[in-house]
């Protein structure tokens, strides 16, 4: 039975984490998992110090998952490059003060959480946002350029970088593309390992067909949730997947990679998972759910034709003229 390298997303804020690793089992099954944490930092405590503390003690690989305060954006994204940069010398510094080790550093390329809050309380707000993000390429190409250097710095600085991305992002690269980028305020950005977020807890009910069509391009498939993650005011959450939806997904997942990521850790503990995880059936067959990947991948071909189109939009305007005038001639010569 091959066992696939997992890695657990932790979101927990300062209040929370200490008492989920209050249990010592939890940390007994990750090592047994051998299993590495993605643990989110959006604060720099010496409570959240004292956890990584005691999981490099335990001998589990923990990753930086960085993230800013809500007010900033909380994930990173088109806006707030800057800032991304600046948290990762906080971060430095706040890792030099407390020798905290670290097997990699994990960037989370996410919508701006203000705007996912204005989507749900007043949309119109968004309008002129989208507006001007259309129409400027030149703010892409400046973030780009931004999360390039924090990438590069990171690797000088001796670490593996981790980039979470929304599946559409390899459709948009596919097509040629960056209207999703601009309308949704993300950014492209270069990883030594990429982490495609497919929860199909958020996509009921295509999910699993969702997650056959995305895995074969992923270089490490996000399954979940679990429960738990970040809350947005007003935002109504769909129910977490429980066990026998979990380990349908990671038995899909794992039939196209051996490196898995689970959000979250938190959700998994709250549903007593990681034990059953010990003795899990890796190999049970798993029927692919072929008929809803082929849906999947019918509205992917038409999601990359019209990318597509919107970055060739001359090219575009010039066949419809051409057909056009064909028809013309055709009519007159009739």
């Amino acid at each position: 039975m091959t066992i696939p390298q997992l890695t657990f997303f932790c979101e927990l804020g300062t209040a929370e984490l200490p008492d989920l690793f209050a249990d010592s089992t939890l940390i007994e099954d990750l090592v047994a998992l051998k299993a590495s944490v993605s643990l989110g930092i959006p604060d720099l405590t010496a409570e959240r110090a004292e956890v990584v503390r005691r999981l490099n003690r335990a001998g589990v690989p923990v990753i930086a998952w960085l993230l800013l305060p809500k007010s900033q954006g909380y994930w990173f994204n088109l806006s707030n490059a800057r800032w991304a940069a600046r948290r990762y010398t906080a971060f430095k510094a706040w890792t030099a003060e407390h020798d905290l080790r670290w097997a990699g550093v994990g960037l989370d390329i996410e919508p701006d959480i203000r705007e996912m809050r204005l989507l749900v309380v007043n949309r119109w707000r968004l309008l002129p946002i989208l507006l001007r993000r259309f129409a400027d390429k030149e703010g892409l190409r400046r973030a780009q350029l931004r999360y390039s250097a924090l990438v590069a710095q990171i690797r000088a600085d001796g670490y593996h970088v981790d980039s979470y991305i929304a599946p559409f992002i390899l459709d948009e690269r596919k097509a040629g593309s960056t209207l999703i980028q601009r309308l949704g305020g993300i950014v492209d950005i270069p990883a030594d390992r990429e982490v495609v977020m497919l929860y199909t807890s958020y996509m009921r009910p295509h999910g699993p067909g969702t997650l056959w069509s995305y895995a074969k391009d992923a270089q490490s498939i996000g399954v979940g949730s679990t429960g738990g993650g970040v809350e947005i005011e007003g935002v109504t959450y769909p129910s977490p997947l429980d066990w026998d939806e979990f380990a349908r997904d990671l038995r899909l997942a794992h039939r196209w990679n051996h490196d898995i990521h689970v959000f979250s850790l938190e959700g998994c503990a709250r549903q007593g998972f990681l034990s059953r995880l010990r003795d899990f059936d890796w190999d049970l067959p798993v029927v692919p759910p072929l008929n809803m990947a082929e849906q999947v991948e019918r509205f992917r071909k038409a999601l990359r034709i019209g990318l597509w189109a919107s970055a060739h939009p001359f090219t575009v305007l010039g066949g419809v003229l051409g057909v056009l005038w064909l028809l013309s001639r055709q009519r007159r010569s009739g």
